[in-house]
């Protein structure tokens, strides 16, 4: 129900922000977060101090919120670490001059095998930079994200022969 609500809401956001013009900060929060989006796809974190607030936040952290720029650009590096070869493919992406908010693909090799998923993501922003970040995503794919490793085909195959539980 909490997914179908969020559903919801951000539906209505995409269709009130796609239907009229777009302000200059509208178009420039999208360009910023664009350049954030595409930092993880080449690892090159260098220039998020003009993206992100110096005490930005990102409510979407692994273990709580994740306060303060140098502390965001070390989560980021280290997601990007876990899927060194992710790509991104932004599916929707509206803005006005407070928020972005983007529907996106992720894809690439974690824990061994390749990964997909798709979240929503908004972003504050304040005088051109993000203030703060929410992502939403499939719990579908957040499983699959903390799954552990497959087993290699022929370890799997010796221990049924040997008659010993996976």
């Amino acid at each position: 129900m909490k997914n179908f609500l969020l559903f919801i809401a951000v539906s209505s956001v995409f269709i009130s922000c796609s239907s009229g013009g777009m302000s200059a900060k509208a178009k420039k929060n999208m360009e910023v977060n664009s350049a954030i989006m595409k930092a993880y796809e080449s690892g090159d974190f260098s220039k998020m101090n003009e993206y992100l607030a110096t005490d930005a936040v990102d409510h979407g952290g692994e273990n709580g919120d994740v306060k303060g720029v140098d502390n965001i650009i070390a989560e980021m590096k280290r997601y990007r670490a876990m899927m060194p070869d992710m790509k991104s493919e932004i599916i929707r992406e509206v803005a006005d001059d407070e928020y972005v908010f983007s529907w996106a693909k992720f894809s690439g090799t974690m824990n061994g095998k390749m990964t997909n998923m798709t979240s929503v993501d908004v972003s504050k922003f304040k005088d051109g930079k993000a203030v703060e970040h929410w992502v939403f995503m499939n719990p579908a794919d957040m499983m699959q994200m903390m799954a552990p490793p497959a087993a290699p085909a022929d370890t799997v195959s010796k221990k049924v022969v040997e008659g010993k539980p996976l």
